[in-house]
């Protein structure tokens, strides 16, 4: 094994644990959001979810491929557009549901 392998597996390596923790981060922040929506907050529970999914969308934006791991699907402004289009789905389908006040 040369030198210049061992340095690109030792880039992939902190690349790779980057991507685990980023998306680690955002799979976290959707359980979350769902575990709200189990204990009957459904609405803070999907506006959570729907706010990591916009938050993700920046990620896969900002971030180089190389660190975003499992986030990287597509495209760069595919993966984007799809999180930005889901994030805001799920948002502005939560705020049309009418507030009973129960």
């Amino acid at each position: 094994m040369g030198r210049s392998s061992r340095r690109r597996s030792a880039g992939a390596a902190t690349g790779g644990r980057l991507g685990r923790i980023v998306f680690g981060g955002i799979l976290g922040g959707v359980a979350l959001g769902l575990l709200f929506v189990s204990q009957d907050y459904w609405r803070r529970g999907l506006l959570t979810a729907g706010g990591v999914l916009l938050v993700a969308a920046v990620l896969r934006l900002c971030l180089p491929t190389r660190q975003v791991g499992m986030l990287a699907v597509r495209g760069r402004v595919f993966d984007t557009v799809t999180l930005v289009v889901l994030g805001v789905a799920v948002i502005v389908l939560t705020c049309t549901v009418p507030y009973s006040g129960g």
